[in-house]
């Protein structure tokens, strides 16, 4: 019999994220379920069918599947054996401090090019287990799949929003050797970390990680050509947490491993 195992890497104040393996196939037996939180779960590998309130669907690689707390479903596997998924796992509080409708109006999204740099990045955050990238997904992912289904509208940042955002690049320039979580940051410019997030990437261009990350390659490769510090060094006083990520970070960035670009 096949069995569904949940491994949760990664949490914060209201939100999870799992990795879901199930093992389900044709000879399993389905039966209702019940959401017991507000879920976005990305389809990673296998397909199965889904039934709720909403119909029927097969979900596949690159699809969303969206659930609404207390909404029964169920799951099959007709057509094959196993799935993996990775669930962020939500509480009606979260989408109520994001100012966020808490009811998602279908339960399925298929893959659409909107929503893959989301998907992309987190297939990589989980392969690299960044936790920094974790908490930008749960917070963005939600007001992301909402205006694909229309619910809610994307507003421009205001001037007092700019004037934050600009203080808050000038927090992390001087603080880049230092931790810089997503709730440290939106603290600095005195917003919600909802508000913080949608603003930075509608100001930058980018996500804070992002921005954080490019900012570090800089320093460290001004460092790699004016100094004589050993690559470990720098890399951890810019911030990397160890030389495998760093020269990763610095080969995407720049084409070239940190001691080629040196030289």
């Amino acid at each position: 019999m096949g069995k569904i195992a949940t491994n949760i890497v990664a949490s914060g104040n209201g939100w999870s994220m799992g990795d879901v393996v199930c093992t389900f196939g044709p000879e399993d037996r389905s039966f209702e379920e019940q959401h017991t939180t507000i879920s976005i779960t990305i389809v990673v590998e296998g397909s199965f069918q889904y039934r709720s309130t909403f119909g029927s669907d097969v979900l596949s690689p690159g699809s969303l599947l969206l659930g609404n707390l207390g909404q029964p479903f169920e799951c099959r596997h007709e057509h094959g054996t196993g799935d993996r998924c990775l669930a962020f796992f939500y509480s009606p509080e979260f989408f109520e401090r994001a100012g966020l409708a808490g009811i998602f109006p279908a339960h399925r999204i298929p893959a659409i090019s909107d929503l893959s740099p989301w998907i992309v990045e987190a297939r990589q955050a989980i392969e690299r287990a960044e936790g920094v990238t974790f908490e930008e997904l749960a917070h963005g992912l939600p007001a992301a799949v909402l205006a694909t289904l229309g619910v809610s509208r994307q507003l421009n940042p205001s001037a007092a929003d700019e004037r934050r955002i600009s203080t808050v690049l000038r927090f992390i320039e001087g603080n880049l050797s230092e931790p810089l979580p997503l709730e440290r940051l939106a603290s600095t410019a005195k917003m919600s970390e909802f508000h913080f997030l949608r603003s930075f990437k509608q100001v930058t261009r980018v996500t804070p990680h992002q921005y954080i990350m490019r900012a570090r390659l800089r320093q460290a490769a001004v460092r790699l050509k004016t100094s004589s510090d050993k690559v470990l060094e720098i890399a951890l006083d810019t911030g990397f947490g160890d030389l495998s990520n760093f020269n990763h970070a610095f080969r995407a960035e720049f084409g070239v491993s940190p001691t080629r670009f040196r030289s």
